[in-house]
């Protein structure tokens, strides 16, 4: 981190430089914005950094914008030619009135790089009519790479599902069965009660009836021997 700073430094100080040079030290004011970072991956052909900017009371021409980039090795400055062809390795592109661009032709993991817009009215002697932007910190990845992890993972994460989900399921389908065998064994068992006290009442039953059919043909038989006693002395008797 230490060492980035002290490129933009080292690179602000060229770039003021530079731009004394464009247009020497009116009342005119320049300011510039760039977004601080932008990933891309490094199967795409090109990218596009854009670099927007502000003016306040400077000539109405349009001004000069140089690009610098500081990565692995030393600070460099790019397409002070122009950059206008687009078999080159940078693009400079106008978008706006207030808006420039740089285009990474051919993109490769070298390009990873801080890149700095510079904006420049070359006929103001301002101090502020020259002014650099933040820096744009451009990272170039191995997506494929990244992908083929994120897959695993998430091949992973899926298997562990699946296995609990199948887990739930058999876990659902041994309640399910329990419960019903447990269902199934009361009605049987309820069934077996049922049956048992019809069982009893019907021996019950039988014993009452058949106590009381013997008790009503014993009666007519006493009836028949008393009637049959009274009967034989008077036969006696008679001469």
């Amino acid at each position: 981190m230490e060492t980035v700073n002290r490129g933009k430094i080292i690179l602000g100080l060229e770039l003021n430089l530079i731009l004394f040079h464009v247009g020497a030290a009116s009342n005119c004011t320049v300011s510039v914005v760039q977004p601080p970072s932008l990933e891309v991956d490094y199967t795409q052909k090109a990218v596009t950094m854009q670099c927007s900017f502000s003016t306040a009371g400077c000539p109405a021409e349009r001004p000069t914008s140089l690009w610098f980039r500081y990565g692995a090795l030393q600070p460099e400055n790019l397409c002070l030619d122009g950059c206008r062809d687009e078999t080159d390795k940078f693009t400079l592109v106008n978008l706006a009135q207030n808006q420039v661009a740089l285009t990474v032709n051919r993109l490769a993991f070298n390009d990873s790089a801080i890149y700095i817009c510079g904006i420049a009215f070359p006929s103001s002697k301002e101090p502020r009519a020259k002014q650099t932007g933040g820096g744009t910190v451009l990272v170039v990845r191995d997506r494929k790479a990244l992908s083929k992890e994120l897959q695993s993972l998430l091949t992973a994460l899926l298997s562990l599902l699946s296995i609990y989900v199948t887990g739930v399921f058999v876990y659902f389908i041994v309640l399910t069965k329990s419960k019903s065998n447990t269902l199934r064994k009361k009605e049987t068992e309820d069934s077996q009660k049922k049956k048992s006290a019809r069982r009893i009442f019907q021996e019950i039953a039988q014993e009452l009836y058949t106590k009381r059919h013997m008790e009503t043909n014993q009666q007519p038989q006493e009836k028949d021997n008393t009637y049959e006693n009274g009967r034989a002395p008077s036969n006696y008797e008679r001469p």
